[in-house]
Parts: structure tokens; sequence; C-alpha cells
């Protein structure tokens, strides 16, 4: 008896599940142009009268993360996690599907995020020193203001709600998060608590940045709630439409993944019931049954 291992690598694999997919990349690619478009078109530029700037003059301080670091603490960071995981467990079913899921989790969150912004056009705290950055203000006969800063800060300005670090970050975070509860087991029921502090601490870091947003006066309280609550929302669908719920016995692995084992399976004449039902655990130092077909001479 002897054991021939193929393993689902980039190599072998990685182009058929790429064109597979091909559709779910294009529209991908979509919903990166039109998360460009919300960015450069003006937001609805909202009535802000003189007895409303009392909850508008806030400090313009700058930002404690920065815009461009969202990306990759929410996007670059867990996919170095899903790169060192394919490096140990070799499934390129997980690696595509995680790196698709997010980009979607992230980029749907952006989309939602900032056509709400544009459509609400909410001042931020700071609004006063943005509109007025030499203190003075001016308001039309109806009381409206009438701005004498950068347009550019002014425009800024009237995107509060809801918050997009906040959204990017629990969506991004989010879905490491429920990537994580998955590998490692955490709801595998033996009460191993050091587990969900584990996959408690992306959540965290996500909630550090939201909170970051009110110290810096960028955003109400509110707008970072509702963008916590987008994440979320939105992460949690994406990640379900490639793999299972984390607490499932076969949640360690993508749907494709057991399909591609049960479709071998049939057709090399035998039954990987051990596979199927995912039974192994999924970090072993042994080249595991789950992630290899395995053929009997």
């Amino acid at each position: 008896m002897e054991a021939e291992i193929r393993a689902y690598t980039i190599q072998s694999h990685g182009v058929t599940l790429a064109r597979t997919h091909l559709h779910d990349w294009l529209i991908l690619l979509l919903l990166g142009l039109i998360e460009v478009f919300l960015n450069i078109i003006n937001p609805f530029y909202r009535f802000v009268g003189k007895d409303m700037m009392t909850d508008l003059k806030y400090p313009f301080k700058p930002n404690t993360i920065p815009i461009w670091t969202v990306p990759i603490y929410a996007v670059v960071l867990p996919i170095i996690v899903f790169v060192i995981r394919y490096l140990k467990r070799r499934d390129v079913h997980d690696l595509h599907h995680a790196i698709l899921g997010i980009l979607y989790a992230v980029l749907i969150t952006g989309v939602i995020t900032d056509a709400i912004k544009d459509a609400v056009g909410r001042p931020r705290p700071n609004f006063f020193w943005r509109c007025f950055p030499d203190g003075i203000d001016f308001y039309d006969e109806l009381g409206d203001v009438i701005c004498n800063g950068d347009p550019s800060i002014i425009k800024e300005g009237h995107k509060s709600f809801p918050s997009g670090h906040t959204s990017w970050s629990f969506a991004g975070l989010g879905f490491l998060s429920l990537y994580l509860a998955a590998k490692i087991q955490a709801f595998d029921q033996r009460g191993h608590v050091g587990k969900l502090c584990l996959v408690f601490l992306p959540l965290l870091l996500a909630a550090l940045v939201g909170i970051s947003r009110v110290d810096d006066y960028w955003h109400h309280w509110t707008d970072v709630f509702t963008g916590a609550l987008i994440g979320l929302t939105i992460t949690f669908f994406c990640y379900l439409q490639f793999f299972p719920p984390p607490h499932r016995t076969k949640g360690w692995g993508p749907y494709s993944y057991f399909t591609a084992v049960e479709g071998e399976s049939l057709t090399n004449g035998h039954n990987d019931v051990e596979d199927i039902e995912g039974n192994n655990p999924p970090f072993s130092s042994t080249l595991s049954r789950e992630y290899h077909n395995i053929t009997i001479h």
C-alpha cells in the first residue's frame, strides 16, 4: 500500500480557481471604481446655521490613524495571515476565497459607507474650523454658513456620518476574526478561553480605531457606532459566502474545498469520509488527508 499525495496548490489549481471566479474579480474591480467615484463627487452640503455651531467647534486635529494606514492593517495584515496559513496547509481554495472574501467585505462596506456619507452630508465635530480657519464666521440671509476655508477641507467636513475608518476596520479585522475563529477551532466546546482572546484581538484593534475618531473630533459617537455596525454586518455575509460558520464541524475550510475533495473521491472510486466530515484538526504536523487526495494502490 502506498500513498500518492497531491495538494491543492497555486501551481496545480490556482489558475483554474481564478478562472472559475473571474466574474467575481470583475465585479470587485467595478466596486473599486464606484468607490473612487464616490470619493470624487461632492457630498450633500447640509444647512449649517449659527445656532448649530455649538457642537461643531471642536479642535481641528490631525488623524491619529492616517487614512493610508487603514488598508494596511485592515486588508494587508489579514492577507499576510492567509498566506501564512497557505504555506502551512497548501490549500489554494482557502487562500483564494479568503482574499476574495475580505476584498469584497471592505469594498462593499466602503461603497455603502461613502454613499451614505455623500447622501447625508453631516458636518464633522470640527466643522467650524474647517469652514472658518480664521475663526470669523459668516452666514447668508437664510442663516446658512458662507465658508472661506480650503474647498477640499470643507468637502471632507460634510462627511461625518458614518465613520469610514471604523467601517473599514470592522470589515477587514472582523473578517480576520472570523477566519481565526474557524482555523483555531475556537468553538470546539473544550473551554479554551485563550482562543477567544486571539479571536477578539482584531475586534479590539478595530474598536480602538473607532474610539480614536471620536477623540480626534473627526466623528460623533453615532458615526462610529453606525460604521462598526455596517462593517460587521457586511463582513459577516461576505465570510459566509465562502466559508461555513466558524462553530460548524467543517468550519475550518471553505465550501469549495469540500466540494473538490468529494468530487475527486467519487472520481477515484473511494470515499474520503474523514475528509468530507471535516473531523481532522486544522493544525497538524503531518500531511492530513483532509488537504490531500489519497490514492491506494
